[in-house]
């Protein structure tokens, strides 16, 4: 399970075995969250037992750090920005 970041008691992180859309789990304070990254937009999904302000904050740690999390899934995963690269 590739471990990205750790922040305000919340770990974000891949399963080493992912699918598309791009996206990444976030667990933590007795919840977790997914958020998809799909053409640069964050969308959220699979909300389990947050509280509002939690939510908020990862919100904006996902959007402050999404560029990292979309090189660190192409990196692991491939993806189409990488495989687009390779027809050019």
């Amino acid at each position: 399970m590739p471990e990205l970041f750790r922040y305000c008691g919340f770990v974000f992180f891949f399963f080493s075995r992912e699918h598309e859309p791009i996206h990444i789990h976030v667990e933590g304070n007795g919840g977790k969250v997914i958020f998809d990254i799909e053409d640069g937009i964050i969308k959220e999904r699979d909300k389990v037992n947050l509280k509002t302000n939690d939510l908020k904050r990862i919100r904006k740690f996902v959007e402050a750090n999404k560029e990292i999390i979309i090189d660190e899934w192409n990196l692991r995963f491939g993806g189409k920005e990488e495989t687009d690269n390779e027809d050019n």
